[in-house]
């Protein structure tokens, strides 16, 4: 999501295409095979300086492209496009601007409250017997909704969703009541987002970024329950000075053990770094457990908290 047009977009914090590059640069030295974006990402041009990037710096068999789609507006709705032809428009735009005759991961990204499921799992399966995508994924929903919409593919022969990418990090933990124990069941990969809270995982008090000060989306994620989640971020600090290591590789290293890949946004190098280190650091039992002993109960909030009403 920290790449794209800050002009085409609703983020003024996001890099330019250059700057997107040299992060995708580091990260492929580094062993970072697994890049997510969205269609929705500054008005497309986030997938669109990934596609290039990607075509100049690997080669297409060694790295995991996931996008994302919204779901049907008001104005498809009204004119009566189908859910199986909206996934077709998002997909086929999606692949333009990648530059790319597939995906290996096409995401939902959002429960589409206005559609049945049975389209747009429908418009899913196609997408993949058509090897336009490789496997497909759900993001923001609840655990009933991954279960239910798996269920109907079952019976349908369709495609079923294998990986689910929910809000999720150490100050955020809801997804552990139903969604991790259904995943853990069904064999469906975890994928969150926000893995470090906007930041606020990778900074120590006082310190601050653009995005910590003009993100008002992941404001009104966190700001509500900054003085609680304060207490598990000034562990995560301590931890840090510990192993003689970057907050982030504590919160990730922490993450790893829960999911199968965080998504983690990168704009600076050292945010590149410090992800692709915490592979190699191992929390113990007992330091795990005092990360996880503050945490007191959230509300939802962003996206969950709107389909909640």
């Amino acid at each position: 999501m920290g790449f794209g047009d800050p002009q085409k977009g609703m983020h003024s914090w996001t890099l330019d295409e250059a700057s997107s590059k040299e992060i995708v640069k580091r990260g492929l030295e580094l062993g970072v095979n697994f890049y997510d974006t969205a269609i929705g990402y500054q008005g497309g041009t986030g997938e669109e300086y990934l596609g290039r990037i990607i075509g100049d710096l690997a080669k297409r068999e060694d790295v995991v492209i996931a996008t994302k789609f919204p779901p049907r507006t008001q104005a498809e709705i009204d004119a009566g496009v189908p859910g199986q032809q909206h996934v077709q428009n998002m997909l086929d735009t999606s692949l333009k601007h990648l530059g790319m005759d597939y995906v290996d991961l096409y995401i939902v990204h959002s429960w589409d409250y206005n559609t049945p499921i049975f389209e747009i799992m429908e418009g899913l399966n196609t997408a993949v017997k058509a090897g336009k995508v490789r496997a497909i994924g759900i993001s923001n929903c609840y655990a009933y909704q991954l279960a239910k919409a798996n269920a109907i593919a079952e019976q349908n022969g369709f495609a079923k969703f294998v990986s689910i990418q929910g809000h999720y990090n150490l100050i955020f933990r809801e997804e552990e009541r139903e969604m991790a124990r259904l995943c853990t069941e069904d064999n469906i990969a975890m994928t969150p987002y926000s893995a470090l809270a906007a930041g606020r995982l990778s900074k120590r008090p006082g310190e601050t970024s653009k995005r910590l000060q003009e993100d008002s989306y992941a404001k009104g994620k966190y700001d509500a329950t900054a003085e609680q989640d304060e207490k598990i971020i000034a562990r995560v600090a301590e931890l840090a000075d510990k192993h003689g290591v970057s907050m982030t590789e504590i919160s990730l290293s922490w993450l790893l053990t829960k999911v199968t890949s965080p998504v983690v946004g990168a704009t600076k190098f050292h945010h590149i770094e410090g992800a692709a280190k915490a592979v190699d650091l191992e929390l113990t039992s007992d330091e795990i457990a005092y990360l996880e002993e503050p945490y007191v109960p959230h509300k939802l909030v962003g996206v969950m908290a709107q389909n909640n009403k």
